[in-house]
């Protein structure tokens, strides 16, 4: 179990108040990190990592901000020495604020430019910019982790059939957005990986299935079908392969896609 230790560690999440990166915070700090929960709501995110303990901390970031990234990366490093472990995790997924116009908005007719820009802006410009600032510590000190997530819909196109209600009607599409930045993502970390390799830093790309949260009914049964496994992820089944990928149970792995999806991929 000493491979999967992260005790004495630095390990900063971005997005950390999502349902997803609030189980990241938990499991890299049962597993001995110091986690900065990082997200744009400063006291949400601090008051969040004062119920993980003390010894972690929370700050407010904009990803899309390379200054303010900045800022943070020096606070992080007066107080902890160090950066070991860095999840760019913060993504925008379409919502749509008008249940009634969502089907005509997330056609992809009909898409709006500015909520695509936005996606990019976010899910990519802000991976980058994360793992520059963050990284290049990483890089400076000869070690480190980066884990990108990613999502099953960077690897293969939506199925817009799942999005279809019991009456068989389109309730709305998956828009071309989160795919095309989702796959970029992936790209993006083999890119990282092969450039910084030689400097001890290891990045690699976490691609989740479909997370249940109380979503309708129909969309549930639909995106069940799907799964080999038969059921939508819980939150916390991703916590074990982002320690996994965190720790030095996967020294030898770097650039690679590790898809948890119960199945969806798979056929």
């Amino acid at each position: 179990m000493e491979l999967f230790s992260l005790q004495g560690k630095t390990a900063i999440v971005t997005g950390a108040l999502g349902l997803i990166g609030k189980k990241h915070c938990e499991a890299l700090a049962a597993a001995g990190a110091n986690v900065v929960a990082a997200d744009t709501d400063e006291k949400k995110v601090e008051a969040f990592a004062a119920e993980l303990g003390e010894q972690h901390g929370g700050l407010k970031i904009d990803v899309t901000n390379k200054r303010s990234l900045e800022i943070a990366r020096d606070k992080i490093l007066t107080r902890y020495g160090s950066i070991d472990v860095l999840v760019n995790n913060a993504a925008i997924n379409d919502m749509f604020e008008n249940p009634a116009l969502a089907k005509e908005l997330s056609a992809f007719e009909n898409y709006p430019l500015d909520a695509f820009q936005q996606s990019l802006n976010v899910n990519v410009t802000g991976v980058f910019l994360c793992s520059q600032v963050f990284g290049t510590v990483m890089a400076e000190q000869l070690s480190g982790s980066i884990i990108n997530i990613a999502s099953t819909y960077g690897i293969v196109g939506p199925d817009q059939s799942i999005y279809k209600n019991e009456r068989g009607e389109q309730d709305f599409y998956k828009s071309a957005a989160y795919p095309v930045t989702k796959g970029a993502v992936i790209n993006f970390t083999r890119f990282l990986a092969a450039y910084w390799g030689h400097k001890g830093v290891r990045v690699n790309t976490l691609s989740p299935g479909g997370v249940e949260n109380n979503q309708n009914e129909f969309f549930i049964n639909n995106y069940t079908a799907k799964t080999l496994l038969g059921r939508m992820a819980k939150a916390d089944d991703y916590q074990g392969a982002l320690i996994f990928l965190a720790s030095d149970a996967s020294a030898y792995m770097t650039g690679a896609n590790l898809v948890v999806d119960g199945g969806w991929t798979a056929i």
